[in-house]
Order: structure tokens, then sequence, then C-alpha cells
């Protein structure tokens, strides 16, 4: 058993590295921690695939279709102009109207999907404004964190400590067990938001039209003469594109523009090709033979009688199947034919050598298009965008029964008639049922890269109470903070929670802190509820970088935020947070 304890730590440091350093995405690196508990033989093959057949994993699935029925009924788009309307008042008004939605939607619809339908709303307000976008993005996404921690299924991280807890023995929180404490938590970080954001947001020039500016300056047309070495060659083969890496985003011959062409296309005398380079390597371009700058009125009259295709801004979401791959291995032209343009990667911009770029969530791209192939994109959840919003039309054939499903589910499972897994797995299977969502709407509708985190850390929780490593913490803790009063330790495990929250993914602190604070509890003799919750709330409640929480990450680049920026406006926060929150839960959950 010492054996196995010592390469349990050994793991966990390893994934803990891993998390941090950001090798790979999340739940590529929880699965290879499960992955290392299997293979060494800390878990059996069963103990260690048993976080997909985990309550928390089945539950989660299951509310990622309730969710998605509701979502897209449109129901929520329905109140998208009164919102816009109200925001145009003033930026006060606006800050309280987004923050109240935002916390609203997010206590009982999964909040990433809240922020990517407010997002494109925020910045349609911020265009028809003098608002700057930076001055409400993050309070958005701030808010549907405090939002999401009022209900038992507002985050994938209460589910799994709820579960996880009742697995110990714990008895399972209700729907609003912990609301009480969470509003008056929310009250706290409004207060803070409405008073001290106007003075510490960055007041940042829209990221979109920054981009923008900066991608005309890379955007050249040059022609193809009759000496140039490259005719009758492919594109994928010529000097162009291997030489220099030019990225060429149409062609127009013989007076046909032609945007989805194939990289074996062949190169012909007289073709005009719109380009994509920096300066620098179009004035290494010119110097080779064959090539000169075409005057672009051929092509501005081609691309006036072709006007559907047009640049868009988007996003790519957590959970996108874009994230971890380049261009190229998606061979992003041809499959979704389209051409980006730019992408804007947390801080840094590029336009150049895109296709070997591994796109990352959070990442914001400029998009060349058609308005119909841009929406099929965004249909398959691959990117939200960030263009002039359009109101969606609410199917009230299926927004009315998504309602009264998402309704029933909560009712159930709150007044206590069946568990929250059930309630949510009848939901979720009503919701196909009646024809509100198709299968594959389902399906699409569930985040499956959180569902295999949530399966591949929880390996962590459960080999760390099977050697004997929780109690051995809880046996740390204990001995260095016995002599201090239980408000005193939760506190300090609040701490610790939420800074490692905002090391690694709040899903792993959960999952590594829930089996120890159960164990503390239970050396000092007191509920474990208190400092349950204190971990929901602190896993949740992270705002001191935007990669601590998908809804940071997606509100980053548009909101054209620097590093500094969460940490000047969030660091705060988070200390007021773990101050009020001391008191707070220890009145709502007496030890």
């Amino acid at each position: 058993m010492r054996v196995e304890l010592i390469i349990t730590f050994s793991i966990i440091a390893v994934g803990i590295v891993l998390f941090v350093r950001d090798y790979f995405t999340i739940d590529t690196t929880s699965i290879i921690i499960m992955a290392l508990f299997i293979v060494t033989g800390v878990l059996s093959p069963e103990e260690g695939f048993s976080g997909f057949n985990h309550p928390a994993t089945l539950t989660l699935g299951c509310i990622f279709v309730v969710s998605g029925g509701i979502f897209n009924s449109g129901i929520l788009d329905g109140l998208s102009y009164k919102i816009i309307k109200l925001a145009k008042i003033h930026y006060v008004v606006a800050l309280i109207v987004f923050c109240t939605i935002s916390s609203l939607f997010s206590a009982f619809i999964n909040d990433t999907a809240v922020v990517a339908l407010l997002l494109p709303i925020a910045l349609t307000v911020c265009r028809e404004t003098n608002i700057k976008p930076s001055m409400l993005l993050m309070p958005i996404s701030f808010a549907a964190l405090f939002g999401g921690t009022c209900t038992l299924i507002g985050t994938s991280t209460n589910i799994l400590v709820s579960s996880y807890a009742k697995k110990y023995g714990v008895e399972e929180f209700g729907m609003f067990e912990f609301s009480g404490a969470a509003l008056c938590l929310l009250a706290v970080g409004f207060i803070y938001i409405f008073l001290i954001g106007p003075f510490l947001l960055p007041k940042q020039k829209e990221a979109t039209s920054e981009l923008m500016d900066r991608a005309k300056k890379y955007i050249t047309e040059v022609e193809i003469e009759r000496n140039c070495p490259d005719i009758d060659i492919a594109l994928q083969d010529s000097k162009l594109v291997k030489k220099y890496n030019i990225n060429v985003l149409s062609i127009l011959r013989q007076g046909d523009l032609i945007h989805n062409f194939s990289p074996e296309i062949k190169l012909e005398e007289g073709d005009i090709l719109k380009i994509l380079t920096p300066p620098e390597t179009l004035q290494r371009l010119l110097d080779l033979k064959g090539y000169i700058i075409s005057g672009s009125r051929r092509m501005k009259a081609a691309e006036a009688q072709n006007p559907n295709y047009q640049v868009h801004e988007v996003i790519v979401p957590f959970g996108s199947y874009l994230a971890g791959h380049s261009l190229r291995q998606l061979n992003f032209r041809r499959q979704y034919k389209s051409s980006v343009i730019a992408i804007r990667q947390r801080e840094e911009v590029k336009y150049d050598k895109l296709s070997s770029i591994k796109l990352t969530e959070g990442d914001m791209l400029l998009i060349l298009g058609q308005e119909h192939e841009l929406n099929n994109i965004e249909a398959q959840n691959l990117v939200v965008k960030l263009s002039e919003y359009e109101k969606k039309k609410t199917n009230y054939r299926k927004a009315v029964p998504a309602v009264l499903i998402g309704i029933g589910v909560i009712l159930f499972a709150s007044l206590n008639v069946t568990s929250i897994l059930i309630s949510a797995m009848v939901g979720a299977l009503l919701m196909i049922v009646t024809g509100t969502l198709k299968p594959v709407e389902a399906y699409m509708a569930v985040e499956w890269k959180v569902i295999f985190m949530m399966a591949g850390v929880l390996s962590m929780g459960t080999a760390l109470e099977k050697t004997g490593g929780a109690k051995q913490i809880a046996d740390f803790i204990q001995a260095n903070l016995g002599q201090y009063d239980a408000h005193i330790t939760l506190s300090i495990l609040f701490l610790v929670t939420f800074v490692s929250t905002n090391l690694i993914s709040s899903k792993a602190t959960a999952a590594l802190m829930t089996p120890i604070v159960i164990s503390l509890a239970a050396m000092m003799d007191i509920s474990s509820r208190p400092f349950l919750v204190a971990v929901m709330f602190a896993c949740s409640l992270t705002f001191m970088t935007p990669m601590s929480y998908p809804t940071n990450t997606m509100v980053y680049a548009p909101g054209n935020y620097k590093f500094k920026d969460f940490l000047k406006f969030g660091t705060p926060l988070n200390i007021i947070i773990w101050i009020a929150a001391s008191f707070i839960i220890p009145y709502f959950f007496p030890f």
C-alpha cells in the first residue's frame, strides 16, 4: 500500500504539471491520469473506468441534453431585443441587465451556452453605443459563475461534489440547498462589479475592429504573368505556398471568382490571387519573377458580384472539435468551404502561417465565407459568431415543451420526488421523445470534452481514497490546523481550493478536495457539508485568470483583454468572496 500511495501522489503531481503547463487539452490530460492509475495497478480497469458510469458524469450528460433543448428552441433569443433596448439606455443599466440575465440563466442552463448567447448581443450593444466590450464581457462571465453556484445543476462542479459525497455516505445536496449562501455571495459580487467595475475594468478598443483593421494591411492581390515559374503547378506545390507560406484566399480566373478550391488546383497565366501575407513577405515575393501587384479593380468588381462572401468574426468555444487541431489537420477550407484570414490567440494576433497553428478554446478567428456556411459551422457547435447579432426565430412548438420539461426536472429533483440523476435522465429522454431535440442534436448538445474530463479526474479521488492518500492528507491538515477553530479551517480550505482552481481545472480540484475534506470532517467530528459547499463555491468562483473557467476563456479575445486585466479586476473580487464565504457558509451550514 505504501508503494501504491507513492505512485498515486506521483501520478497526481504529473497531472498537476500537465494541467498547469497546458501540454494537452484538459480532457486528454484527465484521461492520461486515469490510464496511468490503471497501468500502474493502483486502480483496476473497472475502478479506473468507473468515472464513465459515475452518477455525476451521467447526470451531467443528461443535464446537457435538457439545457440544449431549451437553448435550441430559441426561447432565450426572444428576450434579445428587449435586452438590447434596455442596455442602450446607459452603461450602468447595460451592466446590470447583462449580469442579471447571465446569472439567472446560468443557475439552470449550461453557463458556457449562456455566455455564448450573450456575447454577440453584448457586442451589438457596444457597436451601437460608446460602451467598450472590455467593460461588459468580463462582468458577464463573472455573473455566470455566480449564477452557477445557486443551484445543484448550475455547474458541473456542484453535481460532481454532490454525487461524490453521496458515494462516501454523505447525504446528497438538494436542488436549492445552498442557494441562500450562493445568493449572498452573488450580492457581494454584484456590489463589487457595479461599484468598482467602472473604475477597474480596462477600456480596450474592440477586438473585432482591431483585428479587421490589421488584417486589411495583410491582404493584397497579385497577378500571375507569362514567365511565372508556378504556371501549371498545383497550388500546394507552388513556390508561392511552399517557399513563402502564402495564404491564398480566392482566385479570379477569366472573370470567375473562385473561393472554394482544392490545394491541387493548378495556377494559370492571368490568374489574380487574393492573398494574405505580411508586408515583408510580400516584398520578397515580388522579387520572384512572374508575380506583380495587381490593380484590384477587377477583383473588387468580381467580389461585388458575389456579395455572399463576407468576413465574419467568431470564437472557438469550450468543447469545440476545432480546439487541439490545426487548420491543415482539419482541412478547413475544403471541409467548411471558408478561409481563416486571422487568428487571435490570447494576446497574440497572427496573420501568416495560419495553417500550422493549433487552435485552442477561446481563440478568435476572422473567417471569409458565405453566411450559410458559417451558420452550418456554428450549428455544429464549432464556433460562436460575434458578428452583428441576428435574432433567431422562436419555435414555440419546441419552446413550450422544452421549458415545461426543464421546469419538471427542477421540480421533481427539488421536491425529492426522485434523485437529480433520474429526473435529468427522464427529462433528456422527453426532449427526444417529444421531438424537441433530434437524437443527433442531443448528441451535439453534450459537451463530450467535459464528460471525458469528469470521468478522468474522478479517478484521482478514487485513487486517493483507495490508497489512503485522502486520509493522510487529512491527517496532515488536522495536525497543522487542528488547534484552530473549524471556521478558520474552512477559510483556509476555501483559499487553497480557489488558488488551485486558478492553476488547474476546477473539476480536477473538486475531485481531489472532496475525499480530503470528507476525511478531515470525520477526524474533526463535525459536519462535512460546510467543507463540501466551500469546495463547490471555491471551484466555481474563480476570477483571477482567463484560463480558470471556460466562460473567462470565451470572453478573453472578444474583450481584447490582457492577462493582467483579469488579475487586476479578478484578484480583489476573489479575496472579497473568500472573506465573505468564510462567514456566510458556516451561517447557512453549521458545523
